[in-house]
């Protein structure tokens, strides 16, 4: 084990241990191969734990950053909108920061619901464009000498903050353009035209009852993008109509009462999303050792979700 006394911080295997802390378990690695040789759920656990990560201090996403196969970290902080840059020899990531309960500029950016004009076309969240306007002169210039593939996550108000700089950096003179976009939990971004603008690999996760996944509501404008990867009651990644997905959605709510909770609320934690990944990532290896193959993104990602 290496303790970092001084930090107070312990890296035993996978797991990062900050005094006082809940222990942050890193299952995901790209020490030995690039993010594009990884298998589409791989990719996905990577960027979920990457979001994850980023919800920590600079010394300890610096250990689980490392864990990760990510050995230099850069923070960026203004007004409380917050990023990491992970990069290793290979890759380079962006992951956005999401809400965090105690800060008010979040809370502030998730109620502000009101829309404005976009750079682009359309209008966006203005919440959410005030939090990247804060952040992007400082990831602009970071990527500006870029030469690495690019990616974009992040979970809750970090997807949302994601998918709009991926597509600014998209369109800017920005050399590399992101080559994925992943997103956990994230909410609606933008109307129609804003939406549609610029296309995406965005690969956009929903788990079940997550009721962030529905704000704001379609009936002011808003609307989702990206490739829908469903998570039904059960942490299982399915391709479901309206109807099934409705019925899905109503059986995860009743046995989540019969539990004592409500689960619009508890399906939108990081975790429930990471803890399916692992299960998913776990049977496709077994399946790989037994001979057979992993499946491509078009197996989980429903393309013709909005």
């Amino acid at each position: 084990m290496i303790e970092k006394v001084a930090e107070r911080i312990a890296v035993n295997s996978n797991v990062v241990h900050q005094a006082g802390e809940v222990p942050l378990l890193v299952r995901s690695s790209v020490k030995d191969t690039s993010i594009a040789e990884l298998s589409f759920l791989r990719r996905s656990l990577l960027f979920a734990e990457l979001a994850m990560i980023a919800y920590n201090d600079l010394t300890e996403a610096q250990a689980a950053a490392e864990i990760a196969g990510f050995d230099e970290v850069t923070f960026y902080d203004r007004d409380g909108a917050q990023a990491y840059r992970f990069r290793n020899r290979q890759d380079c990531v962006i992951a956005c920061r999401g809400t965090e309960p105690n800060e008010w500029n979040d809370i502030k950016a998730d109620a502000n619901v009101g829309s404005v004009l976009a750079e682009t076309v359309g209008r966006v969240h203005r919440g959410f464009k005030r939090e990247v306007d804060d952040l992007w002169p400082m990831i602009e210039t970071a990527l500006m000498d870029n030469s690495r593939p690019l990616y974009f996550c992040g979970h809750s108000l970090g997807g949302a903050m994601a998918t709009i700089c991926a597509g600014r950096c998209f369109l800017s003179h920005i050399s590399s353009n992101p080559a994925e976009l992943f997103t956990y939990g994230s909410p609606r971004v933008g109307d129609k035209r804003y939406i549609n603008y610029v296309t995406l690999d965005h690969y956009r996760f929903v788990n079940n009852n997550d009721i962030v996944t529905r704000v704001p509501p379609a009936f002011l404008g808003y609307r989702h993008n990206g490739a829908e990867v469903y998570f039904d009651h059960n942490g299982r990644i399915r391709k479901l109509g309206l109807v099934s997905k409705r019925r899905d959605k109503w059986r995860g709510f009743i046995r989540s009462l019969k539990r004592w909770k409500i689960d619009h609320f508890t399906d939108h934690s990081i975790h429930r999303y990471i803890e399916p990944l692992v299960e998913a990532v776990e049977k496709e290896s077994e399946s790989v050792e037994s001979g057979g193959q992993a499946k491509p993104a078009t197996a989980y990602a429903d393309l013709d979700e909005h």
